[in-house]
Parts: structure tokens; C-alpha cells; sequence
């Protein structure tokens, strides 16, 4: 009679004989009644040939033979059989139509039917698929959208809400944009002084100034540029039938309305244009101290708009004034309006290198276009007062 060796407290090897025929050893866990027929080996181990018994010392290895005397093989009936091979590849787990090939790995067997799971938000595809009966996925309800809530939000829509209707409506953003943008043209401006006519050209405000000399049209563009922001300034040549050299306030006012009477006479601007007119005279303000003095006229026949001002009063010298009165003849057909001669020109005549056309600057340090400017500030800003809908 074998006793069989336990598993648990022995090498994985085959079953061991007896050491002797008579005194058998025993085991931790007992001995076999009679007649139980010996367990099968542990898998992947095979059981030894049949042969004669022989004896060994249980820290020795067997050797190999056919047999071991008083060796015993159990009946062919209860000797291990080797597992049976794993099904065919027809048998094996294959998804089912519209399920998801990734609940489980490609290649595993399946003997019994595992449930498809749909992958949840944020599951691998290829991490293995649930248990039995567990809900991996974790759905989230998509928030609704109002169609027009969100098209207020990008900024379309005609409701004028979003982002940008915002950033117009807020006045600190609106500050934030006009200081942005004024720096930027100032920016270009300075680095190119050319650019300023285009830069702010434009607007509603479109005024015709009835010269094409650059000292009297840079300066009325520049100073409703300034006021209004945007403002479109031409210049068309224009004469007056005085004298060229006007005297006294009458004969400048009159000056400077001829020469919009002559554009709109010869049809060169519109009846309702809007036009700004300057004109230089001398005059008489304290006895025998003559000032040169500009007449700055504009006229918006649309806007039933005429206003008038004054440049600031430049002394001439009066050296100057005898000069040109000298040089007009008595008989002269337009004494009654001034002289023929104008007080730049005499000027140019006694003080070398002095020009007749910028004269102011030598004796003031300040130019006729700077003081034209001054003036036209003013009076863009009444002509912005008096238009229709327009507040300071």
C-alpha cells in the first residue's frame, strides 16, 4: 500500500514510495485508509514509469528507471489526464454586433456570456471591461443653451449685448479705447507729421477753406480735428475784391466774406457748403501803433451758422506801415479799403532774411499759422455749439 505525500508540505515532485515495506512513513497529514486509490500529481507533472521499487533516503532525489521497487501504479482510470486544449478560435469571445469591441481583451477565452458596458466619460478603451452587473460610465447632462443667449454672448444678434456691446457700453472702456487710439496716432504723428491729414480725415464735419495756402488750411484742419475729433478740411483758391492790404476791421471782415462769396459765386464749392474764411488787416488801436490783426469768418448757410473771431493782435513796425503807404499811389481805385502794398512785404524789404509770409514769427517768436490756429479752436468750438443735436 502508497501513501501519498501532501502537496502543501512537499516539493512539487511525483508521489514518494514507501522507505521500507514494513515501517512506512508517515505524513503531516495522516495516512490513506486501504484501499483509496492514490491522487493524481500535481499538474504539469508527470507520473513515473512503472518498474521495480527501489530504496531511497527522503533528502534524495529518485533516480530515473523505469520503476521503484514495491512501486504500485494506480489504475489507468484515476491517472491524471492533461487538461483539454483551449477551444477553438470560433469559441472564443467575439463582440456582439454594435456592442463595444473593448469591454473586454481581444483574445480572452469566455465560457460564460459577458454584459457590453459602454465606455463611461473618461474610460480608457483598452483598460479591461467591468464586472458582471457594474455600471462603470458616469454621464453628465449637458447644460441647455439658449440660441439666442449665446449668440448675445459671441456677439451677434441684434439685441447689441456680448462681449464688444459691453466693451462699448462700459465708459471706462470707452475712455480706456479713445486714450489707446489717440496715443497710437499721436505716436504716428510725431514720427510722421504727414499723416495727420489722413489719419483724422473724415466724420461729418466737412469744411472748405477758401485759400489753398498750406498757413491758413493746416491751421483750420488741425483746430476742428481738435474739436470734433474727425473732421474732412479742403482748400480752394479764392480772391477778394479789396485791397491786399486791408485796413481796419471792416475792411478785414469784408475781406474774408468775398472770398466765400467768390467760391460759391463761381460755382466752385455748394450754396449750403460750409466754408471758413481768413483774412490779415492792420489797424490803428493806439495812436500811430499799428497791430496786424486775422479776421477768421464761417459760414453754414444748411445750419443757418455765421460766426466771427480774431487772431491776436501782432505789432507791426511802423517803419513798415509808412513803407506801404508810401508805395500806394493816390489814385489808387481801391484806397477806400486799404493799401497796395501789404505790411509783409515792406518788412521783407527793410529786415533782411525775414520772409513776408511768416514775418509774425521774427518779431513775436510765434508763427501766423500758430496764431490762425489759436483762433480757429474758438471758433470750431462756437460752430460746435450752434449745430443741431451737438453738445459740449
Amino acid at each position: 500500500m502508497m501513501e501519498e505525500v501532501s502537496g502543501e508540505d512537499s516539493p512539487a515532485v511525483s508521489p514518494l514510495p514507501a522507505v521500507s515495506s514494513a515501517a512506512p512513513p508517515t505524513s503531516s497529514t495522516g495516512t490513506a485508509p486501504p484501499g483509496t486509490p492514490a491522487a493524481p500529481p500535481p499538474m504539469g507533472i508527470q507520473a513515473p514509469p512503472p518498474g521495480p521499487a527501489q530504496t531511497f533516503s527522503p533528502m534524495q532525489t529518485p533516480p530515473p528507471g523505469p520503476g521503484f521497487p514495491g512501486y504500485q501504479p494506480p489504475p489507468a482510470s484515476t491517472m491524471y489526464s492533461p487538461q483539454a486544449p483551449p477551444p477553438p478560435v470560433s469559441t472564443m469571445y467575439s463582440p456582439q454586433p454594435g456592442a463595444n469591441p473593448y469591454s473586454m481583451p481581444v483574445g480572452t477565452p469566455s465560457r460564460t456570456a459577458m454584459p457590453t458596458v459602454p465606455l463611461g466619460v473618461g474610460q480608457s478603451p483598452l483598460a479591461p471591461g467591468p464586472a458582471e452587473g457594474v455600471q462603470m460610465g458616469i454621464t453628465f447632462p449637458e447644460a441647455s443653451v439658449d440660441p439666442q443667449e449665446d449668440m448675445r454672448y459671441r456677439g451677434g444678434g441684434s439685441s447689441g449685448a456680448g462681449l464688444w456691446g459691453w466693451v462699448t457700453g462700459n465708459p471706462l472702456m470707452q475712455k480706456v479705447v479713445e486714450k489707446t487710439k489717440s496715443s497710437v496716432e499721436t505716436m504716428i504723428t510725431t514720427m510722421d507729421p504727414g499723416m495727420t491729414p489722413y489719419i483724422k480725415s473724415g466724420g461729418d464735419i466737412d469744411i472748405v477753406v477758401s485759400s489753398d495756402k498750406e498757413v491758413k488750411v493746416a491751421a483750420i484742419r488741425a483746430a476742428f480735428q481738435k474739436v470734433f475729433g474727425k473732421a474732412t478740411i479742403t482748400g480752394e483758391t479764392s480772391q477778394s475784391n479789396i485791397a491786399p492790404q486791408p485796413v481796419g476791421y471792416a475792411a478785414g471782415l469784408k475781406g474774408a466774406q468775398e472770398r466765400i462769396d467768390t467760391l460759391r459765386r463761381n460755382g466752385v464749392i455748394h450754396e449750403k457748403q460750409p466754408c471758413v474764411s481768413v483774412e490779415n488787416f492792420i489797424a490803428e488801436l493806439l495812436p500811430d501803433k499799428w497791430f496786424d490783426i486775422g479776421c477768421v469768418v464761417l459760414q453754414d448757410p444748411l445750419n443757418g451758422v455765421a460766426l466771427e473771431t480774431f487772431t491776436q493782435a501782432t505789432p507791426v513796425p511802423p517803419e513798415a506801415v509808412t513803407r506801404a503807404q508810401d508805395e500806394t499811389p493816390p489814385d489808387y481805385n481801391l484806397r477806400w479799403s486799404g493799401l497796395a502794398v501789404t505790411c509783409g512785404e515792406a518788412i521783407e524789404r527793410t529786415t533782411p532774411g525775414v520772409h513776408h509770409a511768416d514775418w509774425h514769427r521774427a518779431f513775436t517768436g510765434m508763427s501766423r499759422q500758430d496764431m490762425i490756429f489759436s483762433a480757429a479752436v474758438a471758433l470750431a468750438g462756437m460752430y460746435k455749439q450752434r449745430l443741431p443735436g451737438r453738445h459740449v
